[in-house]
């Protein structure tokens, strides 16, 4: 996208701040049920984002309905066919989405990868051509609010090509806001329902690199004591390296995030040799600190979606998948705020996409916060990769959960967690 579409006036039905997959999923399925939406984003596209840029196997269900799956594939995305886990001992486990050991099946049996450059613009542009306009290179400074304190729209500041202010906040204003502006949400920020400092504390550092030796039909998550590193395949020749280390370690990398994430691959053999012929093919880009919910996803006149809403930790690689499904629930309350007659309906519908949220989600934010704290603890995590090790239908079923087609309560049973405390040794399968 090189120019932003006019916005042909200064109001709207819906404004939606942000235009990564959240505010592009959630503006395309407004504007295709015939609401005026205007999607507001800081950046142009196409632009980099630190991400671990991994969409599970479920979420090309949501992707198939926006009429987009086969552009993205089409694009070079990698078919990925699961995930490896290593282990700080040196361990490891492989689980694939397509398993043996259990029923359930996902929308398709692989999970992709693809640059965040190209997936978000394709997205984006979806929505605009169903509708929604797009006003890029505008960075929302504040909300608007009546004289009750219900929010009705937006302060805002463009910027040239370049990057620099050319004009005056202007305000934008509409009958609902959606914050879809990410993990430092400015729309949650003004609303005051962000709760962060949580634990984890982590912080992510995220490059690209080509020929990275020995890369396979899977992810891979590499745990050390002090972080982990994600590998994944993008496509096109290229490796997403992530890095997730706890905040007070990162305190060292100052402005050099190149040459600490550098130091830090290099002091393990394993992952060094990976990269001793491959080449860095972009900047290193930091991200965080994780770990971070609010006290609801709601407010008069606002609601929060995607990374705004909530992020805990990236091991999981929920981020596009939560995006997706979250303005999947929430634009039918949307559209039903939208038409209501009173703002008291409005304000019930907004509650009512709050509570189907966490309905929607509870089981895998449990699920996310005991990965969290098994990751953190190297001993527990040593076992139950040797556990998963011995056990594939066990692994495969673990990593359906990530994948999103596998419910979260099949391991939060007490017979998986038992299995993972005295595992049964199972047949080994070929892969």
């Amino acid at each position: 996208m090189t120019a932003s579409a006019p916005l042909g006036g200064d109001s709207a039905e819906v404004i939606v701040v942000g235009g990564g997959p959240a505010g592009a999923a959630t503006a395309w399925m407004l504007a295709r049920s015939g609401v005026d939406v205007v999607v507001v984003e800081r950046a142009r596209f196409p632009r980099d984002k630190p991400c671990a840029e991994y969409v599970s196997p479920q979420a090309s269900r949501i992707l198939a309905e926006m009429g987009v799956l086969d552009q993205i594939e089409a694009s070079g995305a990698t078919q990925l066919a699961g995930m490896i886990v290593r282990a700080p001992s040196g361990v490891s486990f492989r689980g694939d989405f397509v398993g043996t050991g259990h029923r359930f099946r996902g929308f398709r049996d692989r999970g992709l990868a693809l640059r965040r450059s190209t997936f978000d613009a394709i997205l984006l542009r979806q929505a605009q051509a169903a509708g929604a306009r797009v006003l890029e290179g505008a960075g929302v400074t504040d909300l608007v609010r009546d004289a009750q304190g219900r929010v009705v729209g937006v302060t805002l500041r463009t910027s040239s090509t370049g990057g620099v202010d050319h004009a005056p906040p202007a305000k934008l204003t509409a009958s609902l806001v959606v914050g879809a502006d990410g993990l430092h949400s400015v729309v949650a920020r003004r609303l005051a329902l962000t709760r962060t400092g949580l634990w984890p504390h982590r912080v992510a550092f995220v490059t690209h690199y080509r020929d990275v030796s020995d890369m396979g039909s899977a992810g891979e998550m590499h745990v050390e004591r002090d972080g982990y590193v994600g590998f994944a395949d993008v496509g096109h020749g290229e490796t997403n390296v992530s890095l997730v280390v706890p905040a007070r370690h990162a305190h060292g990398a100052g402005a050099d995030r190149a040459g600490f994430l550098s130091a830090w691959i290099g002091r393990r053999p394993h992952l060094k040799a990976r990269l001793r012929e491959a080449q860095q093919t972009s900047p290193v880009r930091a991200t965080g600190p994780f770990a971070h919910r609010t006290t609801r996803a709601w407010a008069p006149g606002a609601a929060l979606v995607g990374d705004a809403a909530d992020f805990f930790d990236p091991f999981t690689g929920e981020g596009v998948y939560a995006a997706l499904r979250g303005a999947e629930l929430l634009a039918p309350y949307l559209h039903t705020a939208v038409r209501a007659v009173s703002i008291h309906d409005a304000d019930r519908a907004l509650a009512a996409y709050d509570r189907c949220r966490r309905k929607e989600f509870r089981e895998k934010w449990i699920v996310e916060q005991i990965i969290a704290a098994v990751v953190a603890a190297p001993p527990v995590l040593n076992h139950a990769v040797r556990a998963l090790a011995r056990d594939r239908d066990l692994a495969d079923l673990l990593v359906g959960v990530t994948g999103d087609f596998v419910p979260p309560k099949e391991i939060l049973r007490p017979s998986f967690l038992l299995r993972l405390v005295w595992p049964i040794p199972r047949a080994t399968r070929i892969s």
